[in-house]
């Protein structure tokens, strides 16, 4: 099954790549890798904002996490034209807001991680890394970029 008919199963619409906002590109192919700048917590327009452990749960960190995965497919789809290009998943690095006594940042992370276990089956799984940081650009919950392997244009 292909990646996009994958999507319509699930009823997942890809929102539009967002453009950088600032002085790097939204993605660079490098030796067959695609590496994605960090994408923030914007859902449907609306940008995801706040402290988790503060004034944010973890429900709420963790639907933020799923919005940047879904702006990082967004990203390859941009980048790849097709996602049938990707190979597999290879890592996800994860900025959650956090307040100092917010533990949960592997389980905030997790919104991103089962997404592309659920889209892209077992290459969709990948080594990861979450980190709660005290404050992210323009107030975002959650910040995740990414690396992906990519097969060759055809």
């Amino acid at each position: 099954m292909s990646v996009e008919a994958r999507l319509a199963e699930l009823n997942i619409t890809l929102p539009e790549a967002a453009a950088p906002v600032a002085a790097y590109v939204a993605t660079v192919e490098a030796n067959g890798l695609l590496h994605i700048s960090g994408q923030i917590s914007l859902s449907e327009g609306q940008l995801m904002t706040g402290r988790l452990g503060e004034d944010r749960d973890l429900d709420f960190g963790v639907k933020a996490a799923r919005a940047c995965g879904l702006n990082l497919i967004a990203q390859m789809k941009a980048a790849l034209g097709s996602l049938d290009r990707v190979e597999r998943i290879v890592k996800l690095g994860a900025f959650i807001s956090s307040a100092p006594g917010f533990t949960d940042q592997p389980k905030v992370a997790n919104g991103a991680s089962e997404l592309m276990v659920e889209i892209f089956g077992e290459a969709g799984k990948h080594a990861r890394s979450a980190v709660g940081v005290p404050v992210l650009p323009l107030g975002a919950a959650v910040e995740i970029d990414a690396v992906v392997l990519v097969r060759p244009a055809a």
